[in-house]
């Protein structure tokens, strides 16, 4: 049997028959934190989000109510925008800051046309491995909890598209960037096969979500405005 929603007040009805929220996911939070966090705000269980964003990864999360929910396949299908960092050098379990710098090397060699010329085979539809901590099922079971037990799991690669992959700015060893993709790009693993590509190895450091289709960050709500306007409608109510 499914939750059966309970009564809640009128004020937060328009929630409960369904909305669309754009929200800036903070850094730190998983994206089922956030889903979490909008049943209890508005006391609606029916929520879900369209697409994940990792606990260190910050930006765009469209999370539906109600209805609206029937949407969510619609908006993970559209194309993504991301922009980010990584840093060349050295590689990590997990592609990002969630594990330990590992395999150090020289990047004195590299020169800016070199980091420039290694984007252009990721451009277009390509194949891709995803990373072994990452929660895609198999058999069953996330993929990350086998890795935690350090068993890898075989998985197949999956085609995806990269549109246009930039190099924004040369700091090494950091280097920024933008990418904008189809749906089921791990950014991680691109910057993982970046770094194999210019034989030094790369991991991601900071990673934001600009855009979903035509969805734009810069429309989205703080947690702490959604807050302030749930506790307003609610008071206006009283």
């Amino acid at each position: 049997m499914g939750l059966k929603q309970k009564p809640i007040p009128a004020a937060l009805t328009p929630f409960l028959e369904g909305k669309v929220l754009l929200l800036d996911k903070p850094i730190g939070w998983t994206s089922f934190n956030m889903v979490q966090k909008v049943r209890g705000l508005t006391r609606v269980t029916k929520v879900g989000h369209a697409g994940t964003l990792d606990p260190l990864a910050t930006g765009l999360l469209i999370i539906c109510t109600g209805k609206f929910t029937k949407q969510i396949d619609t908006y993970m299908g559209m194309v993504k925008e991301y922009t980010g960092s990584l840093v060349l050098g050295a590689t990590t379990p997990t592609y990002d800051l969630e594990s330990t710098p590992e395999n150090f090397k020289s990047i004195t060699h590299l020169t800016a046309e070199q980091i420039q010329a290694a984007r252009i085979p990721f451009i277009g539809e390509i194949l891709q491995m995803p990373p072994q901590h990452s929660a895609i099922k198999k058999d069953g079971k996330r993929l990350y909890e086998s890795a935690r037990l350090g068993i890898e799991v075989k998985v197949d690669p999956r085609r995806i598209t990269i549109h246009s992959f930039e190099i924004t700015k040369i700091d090494l060893p950091t280097i920024e960037f933008k990418v904008v993709c189809s749906t089921g790009t791990y950014i991680r693993s691109l910057v993982k096969d970046f770094g194999d590509q210019l034989g030094v190895g790369a991991y991601m450091s900071g990673l934001r979500r600009t855009k979903i289709g035509a969805f734009n960050v810069d429309d989205a709500l703080q947690w702490e405005d959604l807050q302030k306007e749930i506790d307003l409608l609610l008071s206006q109510a009283e």
